[in-house]
């Protein structure tokens, strides 16, 4: 590797100060810097590191997703990869560490914690304490995973204590996902040794966690998108926060940006830049102790260059002394095939299987009650208006539709219910894409359209649709069900379209799939719609649909 400098204004983000400089770079490496009396009118600072997302919410690869991101900044990224893991298990893990180090770009992945998710859901896999503890002994493993089964945490369950003492003694960090958690109960699960959280919604709720010693990953996503409820923190709490997108598809990403677009967010609502900064570079370095340069003799050498420190453009990204992005030519890297694994039932569902019928001795209905932006859910009663024999069927005008899962995993029936505020006025909607255990999940104005969907995605063993009377769309996702083997741009650009779509149906929703997507996630309070049936996720147990 030949050396070279590189000239502009150096911003060091650890005494916080911005010089005229140069940057002498030998063997991927940092070896001197200088100051320069005459250089480029553009910023030198260190590459940009998201604390906390799920690739495969991109639907792309590693490959693909570091070939998406690398344009924006992003030099690094800390992963958890559960999506795959819930599918496929190690062999997915070991998939995405495989694919993550044929391109130049530095992936963090942790142990998956809580596959399944819970007990009372179809999945394709089971991770135990010895296939964690396994995967812990794995170098290419950074950390144990977001630590969703807080109850077991709670109260001592030892299969989830056995996983958390096994990354104690490989000295790696534990993750935590505990929304809403509070008082003694959260006292107890950071006193078993976890260290952050993301589900934060509020200012109070991240303080509180804060002050007993947590660090907290302000999330700004597709689908949650919490911002600006925690950017206070920035200044208030500034060595405890890191940036984190969690969930991002592939048109954000594509139309917006990856972690500059946070930081860009936070310097028009006004917050400092070195804040801003420390909490996606400085923070998650330390924190998980990653080999990632922070712009200092000696480190490796994972830099960006940006015009200025307001638009934020990004003229060129360097990992490990590589260019792999520059603003006139393009990202650097070459990428290779990918082949797919997945895992994808065979027969498909019957129209007769989708059919609600209301007990005589009942009169209402429990549905989900979604809001745009978050994927907490609330949950409400209806009084439906009843068909023939008491058959309860979709009601655009109360705006409680169909919600239906599949178990992807095996030919068993499907699970139905309802969901409040989609607002669709016609046709389907249906993904394979959900969390966490991915089975098929779709919501729909009629039986007929809600087939169609399910159907195809069976057939095509898997991705996202919609249906618009005979009109099908579908971009396939063959590897676990969840990603393209396409690039980014052509994904986002299909996606985009499966959403311009959705939303000539009816839908109001910024992100109607990945709304969608969460609506069987049963860690996330407080009503969802599993394989199996309702779900109450306050006192986790299932609950009739009726009443």
């Amino acid at each position: 590797m030949k050396s070279y400098s590189v000239k502009g204004n150096v911003v060091n983000i650890f005494n916080r100060t911005i010089f005229k400089g140069e940057v002498f770079i030998e063997a991927g490496k940092i070896v001197r810097m200088s100051e320069a009396s005459s250089v480029p009118d553009v910023f030198i600072l260190p590459g940009l590191i998201d604390a906390h997302v799920h690739i495969e919410s991109s639907m792309l690869t590693p490959s693909r997703f570091a070939q998406m991101v690398v344009p924006h900044g992003t030099i690094g990224v800390v992963s958890d990869p559960h999506e795959i893991a819930n599918v496929l298990g190690e062999e997915g893990v070991r998939f995405m560490i495989e694919d993550g180090k044929s391109v130049t770009f530095k992936f963090f992945f942790g142990a998956p914690s809580c596959v399944p998710a819970t007990p009372f859901e179809a999945s394709g896999a089971e991770l135990d304490s010895a296939a964690v503890k396994k995967l812990l002994n794995n170098p290419d493993i950074y950390f144990l995973s977001e630590m969703m089964n807080f109850p077991g945490v709670i109260h001592n369950d030892p299969g989830v204590i056995g996983k958390i003492e096994a990354a104690k003694v490989h000295n790696k960090k534990i993750d935590g996902h505990a929304p809403g958690l509070s008082g003694e109960a959260l006292k107890r699960y950071v006193a078993a040794g976890i260290e952050t959280d993301h589900e934060c919604a509020s200012l109070a709720e991240a303080q509180e966690k804060i002050a007993i010693g947590m660090k907290i990953q302000i999330r700004e996503g597709s689908a949650a998108r919490n911002f600006k409820a925690l950017a206070p923190l920035l200044s208030l709490s500034p060595n405890s926060v890191m940036l984190c997108t969690d969930d991002s598809h592939p048109d954000e990403i594509l139309n917006h940006g990856h972690i500059n677009r946070i930081v860009r967010l936070g310097l028009k609502m006004g917050y400092n830049l070195f804040d801003l900064l420390q909490a996606c570079t400085i923070n998650p370095v330390l924190h998980y102790n990653l080999p990632v340069g922070l712009l200092r003799v000696g480190d490796a050498a994972d830099f960006i260059v940006v015009d200025n420190l307001e638009r934020f453009n990004v003229q060129q990204t360097y990992i490990d002394g590589l260019c792999v992005f520059d603003a006139t030519q393009g990202v650097l890297f070459p990428l290779r095939p990918v082949t797919a694994i997945n895992k994808f039932r065979t027969e498909e569902i019957s129209e007769g299987q989708l059919k609600v019928v209301l007990p005589e001795n009942k009169s209402k209905v429990k549905t989900i009650v979604v809001e745009d932006g978050e994927l907490l859910t609330g949950s409400d009663i209806y009084v439906p208006e009843l068909a023939a024999n008491r058959e309860v069927l979709s009601d655009t005008n109360a705006d409680v539709l169909k919600l239906v899962v599949v178990n992807r995993y095996s030919n068993t029936p499907p699970s139905v219910g309802f969901v409040k505020n989609v607002g669709l006025k016609q046709g389907a909607l249906a993904s394979s894409v959900a969390h966490d255990s991915h089975n098929v999940v779709a919501v729909g104005v009629d039986d007929h359209s809600l087939l169609k969907a399910i159907n195809t995605l069976i057939k095509t063993s898997g991705g996202i649709v919609t249906v618009n009377n005979s009109s099908v769309d579908i971009l396939e996702l063959p590897v676990a069900g969840i990603m393209s083997l396409d690039d980014g741009e052509t994904v986002a650009k299909q996606y985009q379209n499966l959403n311009k779509i959705a939303h000539s149906l009816g839908t109001p929703l910024k992100a109607p799939f990945m709304t969608l997507s969460f609506l069987s996630l049963l860690v996330i309070p407080s009503l969802k719609l599993s394989d199996r049936g309702l779900f109450d996720v306050n006192s986790f147990s299932f609950t009739s649909l009726f009443e």
